[in-house]
């Protein structure tokens, strides 16, 4: 019996040595025509802590899908229609949940994040500091020196003032790619009644403020170069418009001036 007992904890050993804190992490990629970058994204991923990788490709015009299955990644998701960049996290989400996931790192696999720093992000939350950590790129001044185009950065200094103010927080940034978050956070939010738009990303930050939940963040170096994927100037505006509406409803919602459907939990 003694042997027995001494031979499962050698089998939970091997098997949870890697974990943190025996937490399952799984890594997902929201894609569209990531053909050029993602085996750089991929190479990089530390997969002596990481569990799963999702990709899901939102109908790209390109051969994502088949280098991502190449490459190794054991969960492609291809949709038959693009359901935009929103679209592609609910689905991103949803199946990371269904694969039993503790702690879920949204990564783009344009290569303009490292996927280096999932160390940095993951240990805040499986050591219980924080529920989600991101990766900022105005921290350390990583995004001017990364390449980030002049009116982008003043754009999202600008943003980032007025939704620290609206929404009553004190982050760097609200518009990182790079974010990890707990599973208790992606259960209890409703992810699903935001846009399948780009502020997708910024309603889902006020809906974490919004729960109680609090947000780490790690600086992050960042590479912007012309394979990286990006917003031309007209779907800037309107992502500024929609980041905007986003932090007024929030304020409304948090002075009681009215009830958002965004806001009511699972």
């Amino acid at each position: 019996m003694r042997i027995f007992s001494e031979f499962i904890n050698q089998i939970f050993v091997i098997f949870t040595r890697f974990m943190i804190n025996g937490k399952k992490i799984v890594v997902v990629l929201p894609a569209y025509n990531a053909a050029l970058t993602l085996k750089k994204t991929y190479d990089e991923i530390p997969f002596d802590i990481v569990d799963d990788v999702v990709l899901v490709d939102d109908h790209s015009k390109d051969n994502t899908s088949e280098i991502a299955k190449q490459i190794g990644i054991k969960h492609v998701i291809r949709h038959e229609k693009n359901k935009g960049y929103g679209g592609n996290q609910k689905t991103c989400y949803d199946t990371a949940m269904n694969l039993g996931a503790d702690i879920v790192v949204m990564l783009h696999p344009d290569y303009q994040y490292t996927p280096k720093l999932i160390q940095s992000l993951t240990y805040l939350i499986a050591n219980d500091l924080y529920p989600v950590a991101f990766g900022s790129r105005i921290l350390g001044k990583g995004a001017l020196k990364g390449g980030m185009p002049m009116y982008k950065y003043i754009f999202n200094r600008m943003l980032t003032f007025s939704q620290n103010v609206l929404i009553g927080q004190k982050l760097s940034e609200y518009h990182t790619g790079y974010r990890a978050f707990s599973k208790e956070v992606i259960q209890k939010i409703n992810y699903h009644a935001n846009s399948d738009d780009f502020v997708f990303d910024n309603q889902m930050i006020s809906q974490i403020f919004y729960a109680g939940f609090d947000i780490a963040e790690v600086t992050c170096p960042t590479k912007y170069f012309p394979e990286a994927s990006s917003i031309n100037f007209r779907r800037s505006m309107k992502y500024g418009l929609g980041v905007l509406g986003t932090s007024f409803t929030h304020f409304f919602n948090r002075i009681g001036l009215v009830k958002s459907e965004i806001y009511k939990t699972k």
